[in-house]
Order: structure tokens, then C-alpha cells, then sequence
């Protein structure tokens, strides 16, 4: 995929289906987009989309396979595949339902009895477990033969974990990446894969070798086609540069909440480190349709620092989503801070465009939200509405309201700064940190007699951007104006 702007997006979240999506970006952001991550558009039973139910359908309030592929002619898309799970209410699922040990998918979901030595787990198991649930995560499934039985259910109760050490699932999962790639995928998300590996007495989650295993048969299958694969993983940033080192695509989550420490004590410290340590084959965000990471940043940031960055964001209006692994005394922690990037600057403009610069002169692809698109602000309507705290960073924005927000002056500002991302053609090229006073924050990039230069003063959240034109000259990004440089074709 091309070293450009990629939106994250809901099917209904900018406009209210797959063909408004269309219409919105081709009038408004055709410079400021090259690829969309579309997140889960399949039929689902929850989870907004990431419960699928059937991998090879268009939800119908979407639209269907003619709009996807409308949409794949002129982006470069991104879709997900929730290698981990499938939805109950799968055609697999009620078959296994209906047909208990009968159905050619008993071996296909991840059965308790099975897994465990006695059928069940230890408290002692229990605690091992990396998990978002304080309990051992099942759910007890009746079956049509009159019978129980736990399945195990790492996420939402509609999510049936995989059994990855079954050839009738890697059937499901090879068939079903090809049909994804046949219908306009450019990259394939695989979504919460650090949980499919699993055996007794560990922590279930990221084992080595074998999920090395498990995502070298993954690529295998989109290699036929050359498609990358870009694994969703949220832990220690140790864990994303090992994974760096094999050779994937990863994803900087360290970034958001890194920008917000950053701009909450004016200090670049602990961002140059990062700047300097991070992957260069990488997908930068700062927000998304999940939360902030904290795991991501321990030891980057430290106890203390970290815990300054919750408690501001709670002051501007933040929720919390919360872990529970590893621990027999019922103790959480911060998993991920629920928070629009826009309210998490204290909804302030000049500290909002600052975070993109420096998001935008990080190494990697980078991606937008489409509330960050908008500079969108907390929805405590709708999170108070749905009793659903994530969907205060989930605001469903219909065509006449971005026909209004794309107005706003820090919208038009920051569209400006990503056409400057998509058509200056250096951030393929090297970048220099340079070692300034703590306040000040200068990274350089170049490729051949290409050069731009960001210099923010994260004191002030002041930033500018120079770069080299053609001539050699050097001119100075205006982030009131569309972007023009000498080397753009006419």
C-alpha cells in the first residue's frame, strides 16, 4: 500500500451507508485519502461488526459486494478478519448448535472440556490468563440434544473462540481470506490474533513459537496475491518491535498516548526516544475505533507519568476500559482510555493540528479516524443513550453534517496538512531527531534533494513545517491553503 493517508471508518460512521461513504470522500477528501480501513461490514451479532456471522455478505443496511468494489476503484482498502473468533449466530455455530458432536464444525470452536485436563480450569489457570473479563472466559452454550457445555469466549458473549489446532477452522480461514482478497482487499487486518494461540498453564495470549506459526500460514495464503497483513495487537511495545523484526507490518500504538504526555508537560524526552527506537515498516494512529492503549507506553512512559495522562484525559471528559489479567485478587488496571483525540487535546486547535504534525513526520502509514477527520468532539449523548462507554469516541455522522464540520477552520487546516503528507514524496526517504532543548522538537526528513522539516515548540503548540522545492528553495507549509508544490503533476 502506498506510504499515504488511510482513514478508519464504520460502514454508517461518515455517511449512513457504503455509497454515502463514496460520495462523501470523493467530494470532500480525495487529496487527503488514499486507503480506507472499512471496519467490519460483514453481518454481525455484536461488537459493532468484529461478531461476524457470515465473512462472505454485506450487511444490507450497508450496501452490498457492488459498493465495496466501487469503493476499492478508487481507495486502497483495508478489511478485518477476526482470526480469534466467529459469531454464535454463524451458520458454523448453530450448525455445531443443532448437530452437537455431529456437526462437521464440533472441532471448529474451542470447547472447555476438550481443552482443559478435567474439563475444567484451575483458579491457578484462571489467573495465568491474559483477559478482559474477571472470570474465566466461557460461555455455557445449550445444544439442541437437551445437553451443556462451556465454549471459550475470550470477548463479548457473541464471540465464539476459534480452535486453530482444527483443519476444519484453517479450511474456513484459508477459503475466506481468498473471498476477502477476490473482493477489493489491499491489506487484511487481522484482528485480536495474540489470543488464538492457546494451551494449558500459560497466559493464552502471544505464545511463542506458536503464533509465529499460525501467521506465517496466514501470509502464506495472502501471499498468492501479494497482499500484506497488518496484525492488531495491544501490549508492552517490546512485543510490536519483535513482531517488527519478523518481518510484518505493525502498529504504532505507543504513539497516542505518547503525543498526549508530550503536549500535557511541553517535553519531547520520551517522544524522541520513541522516534528514534520505533519501527519504520509501521501504521501510526492516534486515535481509532477503540480506545487509547496504556499497556503500549509502560516503560516508555513512567508509573507516574503514565497515571498524569489518565487523569487529564479523565478531566476532559474520558472513560475507561479496563484489565483484568493476571491477577487473583480481582485488581484492575487501565487498558485503554475511551476519549476523542480532539477532546483529549482539551479540544484546543493549534494542540489538535500539532498532534497530526507529528503524527504525520512519525515513520510509518498514517491513519485517521473519520471523528479525527472532523476534529469530533466526545458524544456523551450517545454513549449515555447506548450505556455503551467506547461510544463516546463513535459519533454516527450523517451527510449534512459534514457538509457543515468540513467548514470548520482546523478541519480545513488539517486537510491541508494531509494533502502536504500525500504529495510530498519524502517519507519514504530518512529521518533525522534532532537533539534540541527538551521543549523543542525537530525531525527532518529526506529522500535525494527532497527535505521537509517539521520544528514545534511543544511549550507554545506552535509548529512549522518547511521543504525543499524542485529549484532547491526553501518554502514554508501554509496550513491555510491547499497544498501546492513544483513537482506535482498538472
Amino acid at each position: 500500500m502506498k506510504n499515504k493517508v488511510m482513514l478508519i471508518t464504520y460502514a454508517d460512521s461518515f455517511g449512513k451507508n457504503l455509497k454515502e461513504l463514496k460520495g462523501v470522500l470523493d467530494r470532500y477528501f480525495k487529496r487527503e485519502v488514499n486507503a480506507v480501513h472499512v471496519l467490519p461490514f460483514y453481518p454481525s451479532s455484536g461488537d459493532r461488526g468484529f461478531a461476524p456471522i457470515d465473512y462472505r455478505k454485506v450487511a444490507e443496511e450497508f450496501g452490498d459486494w457492488e459498493d465495496i468494489r466501487a469503493l476499492a476503484g478508487e481507495y486502497e482498502l483495508m478489511f478485518d478478519f477476526m482470526i480469534n473468533h466467529l459469531s454464535r449466530r454463524s451458520p458454523e455455530f448453530k450448525d455445531f448448535i443443532e448437530k452437537h458432536d455431529a456437526s462437521e464444525y464440533a472441532d471448529m470452536f474451542l470447547r472447555f472440556r476438550k481443552f482443559w485436563p478435567g474439563g475444567e480450569p484451575t483458579q491457578e489457570q484462571v489467573d495465568m490468563l491474559n483477559k478482559r473479563k474477571p472470570c474465566a472466559p466461557c460461555e455455557e452454550i445449550a445444544f439442541a440434544d437437551g445437553t451443556t457445555e462451556k465454549i471459550w469466549c475470550t470477548f463479548d458473549d457473541e464471540q465464539m473462540d476459534l480452535n486453530l489446532e482444527s483443519e476444519v477452522t484453517w479450511k474456513y480461514i484459508e477459503n475466506t481470506l481468498r473471498f476477502l482478497i477476490s473482493q477489493g482487499a489491499a491489506m487484511i487486518r487481522l484482528d485480536a490474533f495474540a489470543f488464538a494461540t492457546k494451551k494449558v498453564n500459560t497466559s493464552c495470549f502471544f505464545l511463542e513459537p506458536e503464533i509465529w506459526e499460525m501467521m506465517g500460514r496466514v501470509q502464506k495464503i495472502l501471499d498468492e496475491k501479494q497482499i500484506p497483513m497488518l496484525p492488531e495487537i495491544h501490549d508492552h511495545y517490546t512485543v510490536q518491535l519483535k513482531i517488527a523484526e519478523h518481518g510484518y507490518t505493525v502498529y504504532d500504538f505507543v504513539l497516542p498516548v505518547m503525543v498526549l504526555h508530550t503536549l500535557y508537560t511541553g517535553s519531547g524526552k520520551r517522544l524522541k526516544h520513541w522516534l528514534e527506537i520505533c519501527p519504520r515498516k509501521q501504521q501510526t494512529t492516534l486515535d481509532t475505533h477503540d480506545g487509547l492503549g496504556t499497556v503500549d507506553v509502560v516503560d516508555l512512559l513512567s508509573e507516574e507519568e503514565l497515571n498524569a495522562v489518565i487523569e487529564q484525559t479523565e478531566k476532559y471528559g474520558a472513560n475507561f476500559k479496563w484489565d483484568y489479567s493476571g491477577s487473583s485478587t480481582g485488581k484492575k488496571v487501565v487498558y485503554q482510555i475511551n476519549c476523542s483525540y480532539y477532546s483529549a487535546v482539551g479540544e484546543d486547535d493549534d494542540s489538535y493540528l500539532l498532534s497530526r504534525a507529528i503524527q504525520f513526520f512519525t515513520p510509518g502509514v498514517p491513519q485517521v479516524y473519520y471523528m479525527g477527520l472532523l476534529a469530533g468532539e466526545n458524544d456523551y449523548e450517545l454513549m449515555e443513550r447506548t450505556h455503551y462507554d467506547r461510544n463516546i469516541s463513535r459519533h454516527n455522522y450523517t451527510v449534512e453534517e459534514i457538509d457543515r464540520l468540513v467548514k470548520k477552520p482546523v478541519v480545513q487546516r488539517l486537510c491541508h496538512l494531509m494533502q502536504f503528507r500525500n504529495e510530498y514524496p519524502v517519507f519514504d526517504g530518512e529521518m533525522k531527531v534532532y537533539d534540541t532543548e527538551d521543549s523543542i522538537l525537530k525531525v527532518e526528513w529526506k529522500d535525494g534533494a527532497l527535505c521537509a522539516c517539521l520544528n514545534a515548540n511543544l511549550k507554545k503548540r506552535t509548529f512549522e513545517i518547511t521543504y525543499a522545492e524542485t529549484d532547491g528553495s526553501i518554502c514554508r507549509f501554509d496550513p491555510e491553503r491547499d497544498f501546492v508544490w513544483s513537482g506535482q503533476e498538472q
